[in-house]
Protein backbone atom coordinates (compact mmCIF):
# COMPACT_ATOMS: atom_id res chain seq x y z
CA UNK A 1 0.00 0.00 0.00
CA UNK A 2 3.01 2.21 0.99
CA UNK A 3 4.50 2.06 -2.43
CA UNK A 4 1.21 2.87 -4.52
CA UNK A 5 0.44 5.94 -2.24
CA UNK A 6 3.94 6.88 -2.85
CA UNK A 7 3.64 6.50 -6.65
CA UNK A 8 3.66 9.29 -8.90
CA UNK A 9 2.09 7.79 -11.75
CA UNK A 10 0.59 9.57 -14.42
CA UNK A 11 1.73 12.81 -12.41
CA UNK A 12 2.77 16.19 -13.89
CA UNK A 13 5.42 18.05 -11.69
CA UNK A 14 7.51 21.36 -12.42
CA UNK A 15 10.67 21.55 -11.33
CA UNK A 16 12.85 24.82 -11.05
CA UNK A 17 16.64 24.63 -10.63
CA UNK A 18 16.32 21.51 -12.56
CA UNK A 19 19.67 21.58 -14.52
CA UNK A 20 21.45 20.34 -11.46
CA UNK A 21 22.25 19.54 -7.57
CA UNK A 22 19.21 18.79 -5.98
CA UNK A 23 16.65 20.03 -8.44
CA UNK A 24 18.36 17.50 -10.61
CA UNK A 25 18.39 14.82 -8.08
CA UNK A 26 14.64 15.53 -7.29
CA UNK A 27 13.14 15.61 -11.22
CA UNK A 28 14.87 12.21 -11.12
CA UNK A 29 13.51 10.95 -8.26
CA UNK A 30 9.96 12.17 -9.56
CA UNK A 31 10.46 10.32 -12.50
CA UNK A 32 11.86 7.21 -11.29
CA UNK A 33 8.21 6.85 -9.55
CA UNK A 34 6.27 7.69 -12.70
CA UNK A 35 6.14 11.27 -13.05
CA UNK A 36 6.18 13.13 -16.31
CA UNK A 37 8.75 16.08 -15.19
CA UNK A 38 9.07 18.93 -16.57
CA UNK A 39 12.86 20.62 -16.11
CA UNK A 40 13.30 24.54 -15.91
CA UNK A 41 16.46 26.39 -15.65
CA UNK A 42 18.14 28.80 -17.01
CA UNK A 43 21.28 26.39 -17.51
CA UNK A 44 20.07 25.10 -20.97
CA UNK A 45 22.77 22.61 -20.86
CA UNK A 46 21.83 21.76 -17.64
CA UNK A 47 18.25 20.53 -18.40
CA UNK A 48 19.24 19.02 -21.40
CA UNK A 49 21.58 16.88 -19.10
CA UNK A 50 19.45 16.03 -16.65
CA UNK A 51 16.16 14.70 -19.37
CA UNK A 52 18.69 12.63 -20.88
CA UNK A 53 19.61 11.05 -17.77
CA UNK A 54 15.52 10.65 -17.09
CA UNK A 55 15.19 9.16 -20.85
CA UNK A 56 18.21 6.70 -20.84
CA UNK A 57 16.54 5.31 -17.27
CA UNK A 58 13.13 4.64 -19.21
CA UNK A 59 11.22 8.06 -17.86
CA UNK A 60 10.11 11.08 -19.50
CA UNK A 61 10.84 14.92 -19.29
CA UNK A 62 10.51 18.00 -21.33
CA UNK A 63 13.60 20.65 -20.54
CA UNK A 64 13.01 24.13 -20.59
CA UNK A 65 15.42 27.50 -20.76
CA UNK A 66 13.29 29.87 -18.63
CA UNK A 67 13.63 32.95 -16.46
CA UNK A 68 11.46 32.35 -13.84
CA UNK A 69 11.68 36.04 -12.92
CA UNK A 70 9.86 36.57 -16.26
CA UNK A 71 6.13 37.01 -15.07
CA UNK A 72 4.82 36.35 -18.77
CA UNK A 73 6.96 33.70 -19.84
CA UNK A 74 6.59 31.47 -16.59
CA UNK A 75 2.71 32.07 -17.14
CA UNK A 76 2.71 30.88 -20.75
CA UNK A 77 4.83 27.75 -19.71
CA UNK A 78 2.29 26.67 -17.04
CA UNK A 79 -0.08 27.15 -19.28
CA UNK A 80 1.00 24.65 -22.52
CA UNK A 81 2.03 22.12 -19.71
CA UNK A 82 -1.63 21.86 -18.97
CA UNK A 83 -2.31 22.10 -22.50
CA UNK A 84 0.09 19.46 -23.82
CA UNK A 85 0.11 17.19 -20.65
CA UNK A 86 -3.01 17.67 -19.31
CA UNK A 87 -2.61 19.09 -15.88
CA UNK A 88 -0.34 20.14 -13.16
CA UNK A 89 0.30 18.38 -10.03
CA UNK A 90 3.47 19.31 -8.84
CA UNK A 91 5.30 22.21 -8.52
CA UNK A 92 9.05 22.45 -7.21
CA UNK A 93 10.40 25.68 -6.45
CA UNK A 94 13.71 24.65 -6.35
CA UNK A 95 16.06 27.64 -8.33
CA UNK A 96 17.86 29.48 -6.18
CA UNK A 97 21.51 31.55 -5.86
CA UNK A 98 24.00 32.57 -3.04
CA UNK A 99 25.61 35.59 -2.84
CA UNK A 100 27.61 35.72 0.30
CA UNK A 101 29.12 38.94 2.04
CA UNK A 102 29.17 40.33 5.40
CA UNK A 103 26.08 42.61 5.99
CA UNK A 104 28.78 45.79 5.15
CA UNK A 105 29.37 44.55 1.96
CA UNK A 106 26.12 43.66 0.66
CA UNK A 107 25.53 45.49 -2.52
CA UNK A 108 22.35 46.79 -3.67
CA UNK A 109 22.84 44.05 -7.01
CA UNK A 110 23.29 41.25 -4.58
CA UNK A 111 20.54 42.29 -2.12
CA UNK A 112 18.02 42.37 -5.46
CA UNK A 113 18.97 39.55 -7.39
CA UNK A 114 19.02 37.06 -4.74
CA UNK A 115 15.45 37.88 -3.94
CA UNK A 116 14.55 37.96 -7.00
CA UNK A 117 15.37 34.48 -8.33
CA UNK A 118 14.60 32.76 -4.48
CA UNK A 119 11.82 34.59 -3.42
CA UNK A 120 10.27 36.63 -6.42
CA UNK A 121 10.80 33.55 -8.67
CA UNK A 122 9.13 30.93 -6.26
CA UNK A 123 5.97 33.35 -6.05
CA UNK A 124 5.88 34.17 -10.32
CA UNK A 125 6.07 30.33 -10.59
CA UNK A 126 3.33 29.63 -7.84
CA UNK A 127 1.04 32.37 -8.84
CA UNK A 128 1.30 30.92 -12.53
CA UNK A 129 0.48 27.15 -10.86
CA UNK A 130 -1.79 27.50 -8.53
CA UNK A 131 -5.02 28.57 -10.48
CA UNK A 132 -4.17 25.28 -12.71
CA UNK A 133 -4.45 23.20 -9.18
CA UNK A 134 -7.43 24.99 -7.73
CA UNK A 135 -9.24 23.78 -11.26
CA UNK A 136 -8.76 20.28 -10.57
CA UNK A 137 -8.96 20.16 -6.60
CA UNK A 138 -5.45 19.07 -5.71
CA UNK A 139 -2.29 19.58 -6.36
CA UNK A 140 1.45 19.95 -4.38
CA UNK A 141 3.58 22.76 -4.14
CA UNK A 142 6.97 22.45 -2.26
CA UNK A 143 9.44 25.03 -2.11
CA UNK A 144 12.77 25.34 -1.04
CA UNK A 145 14.03 27.05 2.56
CA UNK A 146 16.99 26.36 4.36
CA UNK A 147 18.48 25.76 7.62
CA UNK A 148 19.65 29.80 7.67
CA UNK A 149 16.53 30.93 7.55
CA UNK A 150 15.98 29.68 10.83
CA UNK A 151 19.15 29.05 12.05
CA UNK A 152 21.22 32.34 10.41
CA UNK A 153 24.55 32.58 8.91
CA UNK A 154 27.51 34.67 8.76
CA UNK A 155 27.79 36.54 5.72
CA UNK A 156 24.34 35.27 3.99
CA UNK A 157 21.99 38.22 4.86
CA UNK A 158 20.89 38.09 1.41
CA UNK A 159 19.85 34.35 1.52
CA UNK A 160 18.84 33.84 4.59
CA UNK A 161 16.08 36.98 4.55
CA UNK A 162 15.43 35.58 1.03
CA UNK A 163 14.85 31.90 1.90
CA UNK A 164 12.87 32.99 5.42
CA UNK A 165 10.68 34.71 2.53
CA UNK A 166 9.79 31.11 1.57
CA UNK A 167 9.05 29.85 4.89
CA UNK A 168 6.58 33.03 5.00
CA UNK A 169 5.08 32.58 1.67
CA UNK A 170 4.49 28.66 2.04
CA UNK A 171 2.64 29.11 5.28
CA UNK A 172 0.27 31.54 3.53
CA UNK A 173 -0.17 29.71 0.51
CA UNK A 174 -1.15 26.75 3.17
CA UNK A 175 -3.62 28.81 4.40
CA UNK A 176 -4.86 29.94 1.03
CA UNK A 177 -4.83 27.07 -0.93
CA UNK A 178 -5.10 23.96 1.73
CA UNK A 179 -9.39 24.49 1.58
CA UNK A 180 -9.36 24.23 -1.77
CA UNK A 181 -7.25 20.78 -2.37
CA UNK A 182 -3.77 22.39 -2.91
CA UNK A 183 -0.66 21.65 0.01
CA UNK A 184 1.89 23.86 0.07
CA UNK A 185 5.28 22.72 1.95
CA UNK A 186 8.57 24.10 2.28
CA UNK A 187 11.89 22.01 2.84
CA UNK A 188 14.80 23.68 4.72
CA UNK A 189 18.22 21.76 3.90
CA UNK A 190 21.42 22.35 5.33
CA UNK A 191 24.89 21.76 3.75
CA UNK A 192 24.29 19.35 1.02
CA UNK A 193 26.92 18.66 -0.91
CA UNK A 194 25.66 20.49 -4.07
CA UNK A 195 28.22 22.72 -6.44
CA UNK A 196 26.56 25.53 -4.27
CA UNK A 197 28.28 24.54 -1.02
CA UNK A 198 31.74 23.62 -2.79
CA UNK A 199 31.70 27.71 -2.61
CA UNK A 200 31.98 27.65 1.38
CA UNK A 201 35.49 28.14 2.37
CA UNK A 202 36.64 24.31 4.16
CA UNK A 203 37.80 25.84 7.40
CA UNK A 204 33.82 26.94 7.53
CA UNK A 205 32.56 23.32 6.19
CA UNK A 206 35.31 21.88 8.93
CA UNK A 207 33.84 23.93 11.82
CA UNK A 208 30.41 23.49 10.73
CA UNK A 209 31.14 19.40 10.59
CA UNK A 210 32.52 19.22 14.46
CA UNK A 211 28.94 20.03 15.67
CA UNK A 212 26.87 18.57 13.12
CA UNK A 213 25.43 15.10 14.74
CA UNK A 214 25.17 13.31 11.53
CA UNK A 215 29.42 14.39 10.84
CA UNK A 216 28.93 14.35 7.54
CA UNK A 217 27.45 16.39 4.36
CA UNK A 218 23.96 15.84 2.88
CA UNK A 219 23.24 14.02 -0.26
CA UNK A 220 20.85 15.45 -2.95
CA UNK A 221 19.86 12.21 -3.53
CA UNK A 222 18.43 12.62 0.58
CA UNK A 223 16.75 15.84 -0.25
CA UNK A 224 14.99 14.52 -2.69
CA UNK A 225 13.48 11.66 -1.38
CA UNK A 226 11.46 14.36 0.90
CA UNK A 227 10.71 16.20 -1.93
CA UNK A 228 9.21 12.79 -3.40
CA UNK A 229 6.96 12.17 -0.07
CA UNK A 230 5.66 15.34 0.52
CA UNK A 231 4.68 15.35 -3.68
CA UNK A 232 2.79 11.99 -3.11
CA UNK A 233 -0.46 11.08 -1.52
CA UNK A 234 1.39 9.91 1.03
CA UNK A 235 1.27 13.51 2.61
CA UNK A 236 -1.89 14.37 2.09
CA UNK A 237 -2.22 15.68 5.64
CA UNK A 238 0.76 17.93 6.30
CA UNK A 239 0.43 21.47 5.26
CA UNK A 240 1.69 24.91 5.79
CA UNK A 241 5.30 22.47 7.35
CA UNK A 242 8.72 23.30 6.96
CA UNK A 243 11.15 20.23 7.00
CA UNK A 244 14.42 20.21 7.85
CA UNK A 245 16.98 18.19 5.99
CA UNK A 246 19.98 19.14 8.12
CA UNK A 247 21.13 15.99 9.69
CA UNK A 248 20.52 17.53 13.13
CA UNK A 249 22.37 20.75 12.72
CA UNK A 250 19.50 22.54 14.92
CA UNK A 251 19.45 20.63 17.64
Amino acid sequence: MGDQLLSLQGRVAVVTGAGRGIGAATACAFARHGAHVVLIDLNGAGVAETAKTIGLAGGEALPFTTDITDSFAVERLMDRVVEDLGGLDVLVNNAGIVRDAALVDVTDEDWQETLDINLRGAMVCTRAAAPHMIARGRGRILSAASVVARHGNFGQTCYAASKGGIVAMTRTWARELGPKGVTANAIAPGFVDTEMVKGVPKKVIARILKDLPAGRLGRADEVAAVYLFLASDLSSFINGAVVGVDGGLLL
